[in-house]
């Protein structure tokens, strides 16, 4: 261990836990020892003694915290984390089965307090948002996989009323009930918007690569090359006051599976769904009003596919955005499949895994952002990394798993759960974006470092993904 005792204690103080196993904590005055991120009170420095293993801690009399479960962590195992994950599995599979957050509290085992900081730290949501999410996907299932009346589709999700379930449901689907079952039968829906909407910021996050090869747009009109559930299509979209006109096209067949995965493509661009009310309100009472000046409605455009973030990652780390979007045309123009109209669908993993760094090198690619990109496609390929299990994992398990694929760290395993994922708690330390943008907001003298960046964005939680958006644009002009 080659760090000194004031940098592990730092890396307490800062509750980092990318060094979860590198080093235990021991606390003489309580006689527990505990992982660096565990969120108990800190020690003063004076009573904590590092050690390199549980065992080693023992050794020396101490027992491990029943908080962080050290022990747990150091075998692989992680039982806090999983009765949590085999929780929410439960409210998914079943939602009409918990009337309320309190009856989710009561099946947790967990007291109030504790159940709400564990849903907030592994789901980046609270007992009743999650629940609430639960019945309306169990609702959008059921809407098309049958035929039953809108009713007993309320009464099957678990909302106690028809009019809650259409309030809740418009909410997150920008669409009635009525309007998603034609997804069965139509190619064309309409997506409505929030109130509060900030859509001219949409169109310019739309519209930031003008020579992109899978996506174009062209005065007021947008459109997508992407994988409908299994399907290469394009999915178009028009945007009209209050509302976004969509149509679905594809190479193959088209049936319920494309449209549906085509209105959830069009719902995360939207970023549907997203508190950004909530988040208006947090920045408002802790005075930081001008955070969201102008934007109250500002929400997180979202990639169309997780594979699309993943690409994102690896070729946009540590250069410019221009570059960064020629690399990515370069590589979808070679190894993608034209579609009609001129766009290109992405390569499949498979065909960037067939490559070998070499072959990226006449595409101006340096030799270790060639070897990440096709290191990961590679596991993708083999299904060692499951793209489409990501959404359903816990927050916690997602980053965890991410940050084993070499080449990804903390900025791009955070930007890929933020931007592709959707959880609503990332924070994408190291972005410079952010680090100008605390800097202007609190008037500091430097840009924050990554421990006081943690810091200063803690206030935010559980919303730091959107306080991130709001951060990226307090240094731009209004679109």
């Amino acid at each position: 261990m080659r760090m000194t005792h004031d940098q592990m204690y730092s890396r307490i103080l800062a509750s980092d836990a990318s060094w979860n196993g590198r080093f235990f904590t021991g606390v003489l005055t309580t006689g527990i020892y505990c992982l660096p991120s565990c969120r108990s009170k800190k020690p003063k420095p004076e009573n904590v003694r590092f050690f390199p293993s549980c065992e080693a801690a023992q050794a020396a009399g101490l027992r491990p915290c029943l908080k962080c479960h050290p022990d747990d962590f150091a075998r692989g195992s992680d039982p806090v984390m999983e009765t949590i994950e085999a929780l929410v599995a439960e409210i998914r599979r079943q939602p009409a089965a918990f009337p309320d957050a309190r009856s989710v509290v009561r099946r947790s085992g967990f007291g109030t307090t504790r159940c709400f900081e564990l849903f907030r730290q592994h789901f980046h949501s609270t007992p009743a948002d999650l629940l609430l999410r639960a019945r309306v996907d169990s609702a959008r299932r059921r809407l098309v996989d049958s035929d039953a009346p809108q009713a007993a589709v309320a009464a099957d999700s678990g909302f106690e009323s028809l009019s809650s379930f259409h309030e809740h449901f418009r909410a997150q689907s920008g669409m009635t009930p009525s309007e998603y079952r034609r997804l069965r039968s139509e190619d064309t829906f309409r997506v409505e918007l929030p109130r509060d909407y900030c859509l001219s910021h949409l169109l310019r996050t739309l519209g930031r690569d003008p020579h992109s090869v899978t996506e174009r747009f062209d005065a007021g009109a947008y459109e997508a090359a992407m994988d409908l559930d299994g399907v290469p299509g394009v999915v178009r979209l028009r945007f009209r006051p209050g509302a976004v006109a969509a149509e679905v096209g594809a190479a193959g067949r088209i049936g319920p599976p494309q449209r549906v995965a085509a209105h959830r493509a069009v719902a995360a661009i939207l970023g549907l769904g997203q508190d950004a009310a909530g988040f208006a309100r947090l920045a408002r009472r802790l005075g930081l009003a001008r955070l969201v000046a102008g934007r109250p409605g500002l929400r997180l455009s979202l990639t169309p596919s997780v594979l699309d973030g993943l690409l994102w990652c690896i070729i946009g780390q540590q250069i410019n955005l221009p570059f960064a979007c020629l690399l990515k045309r370069r590589l979808v123009e070679s190894t993608g499949t034209r579609l009609a109209g001129g766009l290109f669908a992405l390569p499949a993993p498979e065909r960037i895994a067939s490559l070998e760094p070499d072959d990226l090198r006449p595409w101006q690619y340096s030799r270790q952002k060639a070897e990440y990109l096709i290191g990961a496609a590679r596991l993708v390929a083999a299904r060692t990394l499951d793209l489409g299990a990501l959404a359903g994992m816990s927050a916690t398990r997602a980053e965890r798993t991410l940050l084993a694929v070499r080449g990804l760290g903390p900025w791009s395993v955070n930007y890929l759960l933020m931007r592709s994922l959707g959880f609503a708690d990332c924070i994408p330390l190291g972005d410079t974006g952010v680090t100008s943008g605390l800097q202007a907001l609190l008037g500091l003298e430097e840009r924050p470092d990554a421990d006081a960046t943690l810091r200063l964005m803690s206030v935010f939680s559980p919303h730091r993904s959107l306080a991130t958006a709001h951060l990226w644009q307090i240094n731009r002009p209004p679109p």
